[in-house]
């Protein structure tokens, strides 16, 4: 290539006499483009505070700043995304991975000011700050570009169909309703490998799921386990905070997955399949994990319930070095999971096997043994440094309507259907109840109406006091019950159980809700008792809920025993109740009711035992 000419810069004369194009900002406008990147927008009532847009910035443009007007909750951080000008390209890597949609790009790209610090600040939409992208007041010649700024002032936001984040999940394989109501084969078939990566893979590491996590498990450390295919790593990542994965791995109620960021706009991570099939993939949890419990301190802790909590302050307490003993009436460990969610929901198998495990590390398991008959509570305080109560909810709640002493109760029915002889069930059944546990009851009363009574015309039916936006139940529930084949009768409450000439059920006389809560928000159903029905039906099953039964507690010690006003056992930070050395988690400690929450309750007994054993010493 020859050299340019010494002629050639005289080529720029032919410009000399031609009008330049001049922007003459803000007095003339030059409209952008429609979707233009400009200056960022954030709504902040949509967003959660997770970060993905500084984790994706290139520039490092973005800092998370934490915000004092805003109140952390579950799924929300008190943190809001702050720009830095001097740094960002406006590439729109952080509006294309937002989860929640709320960072957008403006069509404002101007900013004139003598401070450098102004190109520093937190972006809010401007509906909402008025001097978000102004400098002060002082400047005035900028304020003529206000009346610009607040037409069509959304530029570049992100679109479902094309962020950089995977909103649907890996769909779980599970035996369809027409199969799965003929037996009690588990009904969710789990991940395979492949299918686990690729859910794996769609997390985006944000951490809500555990703040939202009563257990805080190190989610998003397993889960990116899991995608680099290190299934015991993710395992010990699990068992760091949970001893129970392969339980709760069916049967968790899944905060985390509630405050998962993706569930915003998509569907919220496969958190608890995940879980389940890193307990899955593990054959042998005691070589995956080569725990090994602290040298034998000598002291000794009796827990009461081999259910979440108990197994899991045992299992604990033994890594410390403490001897627990765990008593259960149940002839199995699990608790109310052995006898409450139906084997298509938790096997039995699966709960022995995290029961193994905890039995493996030393503790000690007394099944079949019930405190207070086969064992006085007195003689555990005696023998022990401590005792644990974990006993959950066991005794069933009846409606005690006219003739309810004809109904089945929940429990009873589960436990005889799961762990004993099978209930013979009646060609019309009706269950009160609109929570899980009816759910639980329905379906399998449904599924041993086909395996007893194959041919006959049968019907399982629901009635229940709530609504259908009010039953507790959740919609996974509901929705798979529907499939199955269950009816449902919401907003009606049993008036009286109608018999036969013979004393034989008949059905179940309903009234009409007005009601279920009064208007400062107690439970105090009202109903039209002009608005009557009759369910026809020869079996009928209460679910109406659960409480604790500490008829093995003393008289004397129950006195001494302090509740909250939501009637559930009053405990320290430590989880001492108010009985000298007597510790309590789980349903008689929270509200939740649920697995998760009694491991949390364990882990800080756990820790409590441990204070004041190691006090003692």
């Amino acid at each position: 290539m020859g050299k340019p000419s010494i002629l050639s810069a005289f080529k720029a004369v032919k410009f000399l006499f031609q009008k330049p194009v001049t922007l003459r900002y803000p007095f003339e406008q030059k409209e952008p483009a429609p979707r233009y990147r400009g200056f960022h927008l954030n709504d902040w009532d949509k967003c959660t505070g997770c970060g993905n847009c500084a984790d994706i910035c290139p520039n490092e443009a973005i800092t998370m700043v934490e915000a004092p007007e805003v109140e952390p909750k579950p799924g929300e951080k008190n943190e809001r995304p702050q720009l830095d000008y001097g740094r960002c390209c406006f590439c729109g890597l952080c509006v294309d991975i937002c989860p929640p949609g709320s960072l957008r790009l403006s069509r404002d790209y101007f900013h004139i000011h003598f401070d450098t610090n102004t190109f520093v600040f937190l972006p809010k939409d401007e509906a909402k700050d008025e001097e978000t992208f102004l400098p002060p007041e002082e400047y005035s010649i900028l304020q003529a570009s206000l009346t610009h700024r607040r037409k069509d002032y959304e530029g570049f936001s992100s679109h479902p169909d094309f962020t950089l984040f995977e909103p649907e999940r890996v769909p779980m394989p599970q035996v369809s309703p027409e199969e799965r109501r003929l037996s009690f084969v588990e009904q969710v078939l789990g991940y395979s490998r492949e299918e686990a990566r690729r859910e794996a893979a769609r997390c985006l590491e944000c951490k809500l799921c555990e703040d939202a996590c009563p257990a805080h498990l190190k989610i998003s450390d397993y889960i990116r386990a899991i995608y680099e295919d290190r299934p015991d790593e993710a395992l010990r990542k699990i068992f760091e905070d949970n001893p129970i994965p392969a339980i709760c791995g069916r049967i968790c109620m899944r905060h985390c997955e509630t405050a998962c960021s993706l569930s915003i706009r998509g569907e919220p991570l496969a958190i608890r399949w995940l879980k389940r099939y890193t307990s899955d993939s593990i054959v042998d949890y005691r070589e995956a994990l080569e725990l090994q419990p602290a040298p034998t301190t000598g002291k000794t802790v009796a827990v009461v319930g081999a259910g979440p909590s108990g197994l899991s302050v045992a299992h604990f307490l033994a890594l410390k070095g403490h001897k627990a003993v765990v008593y259960d009436a149940l002839p199995g460990g699990g608790g109310m999971m052995r006898i409450g969610p139906p084997a298509y929901r938790l096997p039995v198998e699966s709960i022995d096997k995290d029961v193994a495990y905890t039995a493996s590390l030393g503790v000690e398991f007394r099944f079949n043994t019930k405190v207070g008959t086969d064992v006085l509570f007195e003689d555990l305080l005696n023998d022990y440094d401590a005792v644990y109560l974990g006993i959950g909810t066991t005794s069933s709640r009846s409606t005690r309507v006219k003739n309810a002493e004809k109904c089945h109760l929940a429990l009873d029915f589960l436990q005889r259907n799961k762990i004993g002889r099978p209930v013979e069930v009646g060609k019309h059944i009706i269950v009160i109840g609109g929570g899980n546990v009816a759910m639980d009851v329905a379906r399998e009363a449904l599924r041993l109406q086909h395996i007893q009574r194959p041919g006959q015309e049968t019907k399982t039916m629901t009635v229940s006091l709530e609504d259908w936006d009010e039953m507790p139940a959740t919609e996974d529930e509901i929705e798979e019950a529907k499939e199955e084949g269950v009816e449902f009768n919401p907003a009606w409450g049993p008036k009286e159980v109608v018999l036969d000439d013979s004393g034989e059920v008949k059905g179940l006389a309903c009234k009409k809700v007005k009601s279920v809560f009064d208007e400062a928000g107690r439970f105090s159903p009202s109903f039209y008792e002009d608005q009557v029905m009759l369910l026809e039906g020869d079996m009928i099953i209460e679910a109406i809920g659960q409480g604790p039964d500490f008829s093995f507690i003393p008289d004397a010690m129950m006195e001494n025993v302090e509740f909250t006003e939501r009637r559930k056992v009053k405990v320290d930070e430590d989880g001492r109740t108010t009985l000298p050395k007597v510790f309590a988690g789980g349903d008689i400690v929270n509200v939740n009711l649920d697995a998760v929450t009694a491991i949390a309750d364990a882990k800080v007994a756990a820790e409590g035992i441990d204070r004041l054993l190691s006090s003692e010493s």
